[in-house]
């Protein structure tokens, strides 16, 4: 059972545009690196005001034999659907979760899903939308968050026809078609639990050599699961975020690897924190003491500077959106007038933003 976000902690009252800031259009990473792990990487100390400029491989300098790193295991799936409504119009659908439980088990994916879609305004509840010869979209249904509910029609499994026709869902602000580099590149190495629309980016940077580097060192390995929605990307439209209606993700954390985080930080080891999503997903089943539960479900967890954190004690993570829920995350767990500098510095000595961009760690 996660925590429940209304009751966790009285935030500071900073208004969204607090979060605000100018970033130059060049800096939006509209490719991945050459290679994973050659990313660079701002170091933010929270103890200090300066930075240090390193590239992501130097991670290994900072993660002590002890502590414990952990990963989103989520994989992303081909969600976006392109295809043309009845009249010719262009029309585009993206996946968001299965209607039923919110899951997908195996290879028996469902033929019903929550999905937004585009034109909304022309897909109105019994409109359809042809994707190819044997796969065509229904919206069944228009939900009150304006997402809708929608049918597959097709005699082939669902799974193999989201395969086969799905695209890499890319964010909107890459501004360009998915090339066959996306289908390995905005997926990390160790993805393994299918349902992301998007992928847990700070994750992207790591390799299998880079991981055994640091198991070599002792640092443990853990995972957890937490299925990145496209609510992740929307910015908080409202000035007080109080009033901003968090995003719903599902998360899994299994007795194993809750016992593993919780021995090695009982024996002083810190648990860093690999994305936002392991960071909700830690802090939604962390005890009073920082302990961590196993178990599964959905967390609307808002964080946001205020916030006392009680399972993670080092941040891995992106640069993020202005005025999101992402930045406001971060800018808790930095403080807010370092995130501020670290943002400037950033912008300042060009690193790369967002999905495909640099990272920060935040110790």
């Amino acid at each position: 059972m996660s925590r429940n976000p209304d009751d966790v902690y009285e935030p500071d009252p900073l208004p969204t545009s607090a979060f605000d800031y100018e970033l130059p259009h060049s800096l939006i990473a509209s490719h991945p690196a050459p290679e994973r792990d050659a990313s660079r990487l701002l170091v933010v100390h929270r103890g200090r005001d300066t930075f240090e400029h390193r590239t992501f491989r130097d991670i290994v300098d900072y993660i002590d034999a002890g502590d414990v790193l952990v990963l989103n295991e989520t994989r992303v799936i081909p969600a976006r659907l392109l295809g043309r409504r009845r009249g010719g119009g262009e029309a585009e659908i993206v996946l968001l979760r299965p209607v039923h439980d919110g899951q997908l088990h195996g290879d028996n994916w469902p033929y019903e899903w929550h999905a937004l879609v585009r034109p909304g305004a022309k897909l109105r509840t019994g409109r359809t939308v042809a994707i190819a010869d044997e796969l065509g979209v229904e919206v069944i249904n228009v939900e009150p968050d304006g997402t809708r509910r929608v049918r597959l029609h097709t005699a082939l499994p669902a799974r193999t026809a989201i395969e086969r026709y799905g695209r890499v869902p890319l964010p909107p602000y890459i501004e360009r078609e998915p090339a066959p580099e996306d289908v390995e590149r905005y997926q990390t190495v160790y993805a393994r639990a299918e349902g992301s629309v998007a992928a847990p980016t700070a994750g992207l940077h790591f390799t299998p050599p880079l991981l055994a580097q640091l198991r070599a060192k002792g640092v443990e390995i853990a995972t957890v699961v937490l299925h990145v929605g496209a609510g992740t990307f929307r910015p908080v439209e409202v000035e007080d975020p109080a009033l901003h209606p968090m995003h719903e993700e599902w998360y899994e954390v299994n007795a194993e690897d809750a016992d593993r985080i919780n021995r090695r930080r009982a024996e002083g080891g810190r648990v860093w924190a690999v994305g936002t999503t392991v960071t909700r997903t830690l802090e939604s089943v962390a005890g009073a003491d920082g302990r961590i539960a196993a178990g599964s479900g959905w967390t609307r967890l808002f964080i946001r500077p205020g916030y006392q954190f009680r399972a993670v004690d080092a941040l891995i993570t992106n640069f993020h959106l202005p005025r999101s829920t992402l930045l406001m995350l971060v800018s808790a767990f930095a403080g807010y007038d370092r995130t501020r500098a670290a943002y400037a510095e950033a912008i300042a000595r060009q690193y790369r933003f967002y999905s495909y961009g640099d990272a920060m760690a935040i110790l």
